[in-house]
């Protein structure tokens, strides 16, 4: 029966991981002598501080590399990725990471690389047919309304192209055409779209491309039936395939190659931004014309007045510079003038909006409306018996108004500001 390891057991100390790298590095570094290795090369990074890295592979493995900047200053090989070469190099045990690289210190050219050799065949091959042929290129629209990009939706790529459209103030649509780029199907999902782009036939211009990478990476785009399917195309294509080094198939088939997606954006926009800049300066132009027709007919008309004056050039002279200060005096009083004058208009404007305020004009009615109540209270016959007297009215309930209206024996009625009271008339 299998039991597990105790860790803790008598003993037993158990290794840090830096002690356990540490010894495997002994056992790789001492174990492995320095040998020739032969295989390509991809992932090729050169470092500012001179060092150069790459990952050396075959059909069935891949190993780190290293070129440290010393031994990388003295090789006459220049490193590209996709070239076979023969190296000489020791084993050596990255700690910080815990993997292994081989420390290269000899590149000697083994000749072109698996991929690179099928490349020229093929391209070889294809160019023989007509295939790249300059009379089969078809023109690349000027100012193209609806373009497709043939791409993956999730790359740099096309940010960096729809970015591109948008900073540069383009019009027209972008529809992008979502496909693999890379590894397998990646041909063969391009070659689909290609054929739904035309199908649809609303598209000017396509454009078929992905950012940039090893020969590995960018291999789909060297595949016979998407290369065959570009130069077919019915629809004008731009090819904008990786970095301005990085040549594929596609490149010599399409009608036009960009060095990148976003020089595709600068190529497919810069017709546009000519005319727009073109329009800019017109309108400028005319601007200027317009201001120099201005200029010249107030110059004929300050010549035609001096012409009627015979003056030194001294006094020409002065009077030009008074009148330089007069229309500076007069543009700053008619400035001023104008802000006074908007200030004015403003203030009555206002001062009249005030005056209409329903909010106001209620208030100011509600008081005047009080006033005559209080003017009214104050006139009334109540307010007057409340002051003390007394309102005398015949069996009709009329007000008696003078003396002479009463005869001897009449009943009347006074009316006191508390209530009313009968009287008689005894004698008048």
């Amino acid at each position: 029966m299998k039991t597990e390891p105790d860790p803790a057991g008598e003993g037993v100390r158990p290794e840090s991981v830096s002690e356990f790298t540490r010894r495997v590095k002994v056992l790789l570094e001492s174990g492995l002598r320095p040998s020739w290795i032969r295989g390509e090369i991809s992932n090729l990074r050169a470092q500012a501080s001179g060092h150069v890295y790459f990952s050396l592979k075959d059909a069935g493995a891949q190993l780190s590399a290293v070129l440290f900047r010393g031994d990388a200053a003295r090789q006459t090989v220049k490193l590209r990725d996709g070239l076979q070469v023969i190296v000489y190099g020791e084993v050596s045990v990255y700690e910080a990471r815990g993997q292994y690289q081989l420390i290269v210190r000899v590149v000697v050219d083994d000749g072109v690389g698996r991929l690179q050799r099928e490349f020229e065949a093929l391209k070889a091959r294809l160019a023989a047919e007509g295939l790249f042929a300059a009379e089969r290129k078809k023109p690349v629209p000027e100012m193209p309304r609806t373009v497709g990009f043939i791409t993956s939706p999730t790359g740099a790529a096309v940010r960096d192209f729809l970015r591109i459209l948008t900073r540069r103030g383009w019009r027209g649509r972008a529809v992008v055409l979502p496909a693999k780029v890379q590894g397998e199907g990646a041909a063969a999902e391009m070659v689909a779209m290609l054929a739904l782009a035309q199908e649809l036939g609303i598209f000017d211009l396509l454009v078929i491309g992905r950012g940039g990478g090893s020969l590995e990476d960018l291999w789909a785009f060297n595949e016979e039936a998407l290369v065959r399917a570009v130069a077919a195309c019915t629809v004008p294509i731009v090819s904008a395939v990786g970095h301005e080094i990085d040549f594929t198939l596609c490149d010599f088939a399409a009608d036009v190659r960009a060095e990148t997606p976003s020089a595709a954006a600068e190529l497919i926009t810069s017709h546009f931004v000519a005319c727009a800049e073109r329009a800019r300066q017109a309108g400028v132009a005319l601007a200027a014309r317009a201001g120099a027709g201005f200029e010249r007919a107030a110059a004929d008309l300050d010549h035609a007045r001096s012409r009627l004056r015979l003056l030194a050039p001294a006094a020409r002279i002065e009077r030009g510079w008074l009148r330089v200060d007069d229309l500076s005096n007069q543009l700053a009083a008619a400035l001023r003038h104008a802000v006074q004058a908007r200030r004015q208009r403003l203030a009555e404007g206002r001062a009249a909006f005030a005056r209409h305020d329903p909010e106001r004009r209620v208030q100011t009615e509600s008081h005047r409306l009080l006033a005559l109540w209080k003017r009214l209270q104050a006139a009334s016959p109540a307010s007057v018996l409340n002051r003390g007297f007394v309102i005398i009215r015949d069996e009709s309930g009329r007000p008696v108004e003078r003396r002479r209206g009463v005869a001897p024996g009449q009943r009347l009625e006074a009316e006191f500001g508390d209530g009313t009271l009968p009287v008689r008339v005894e004698k008048p």
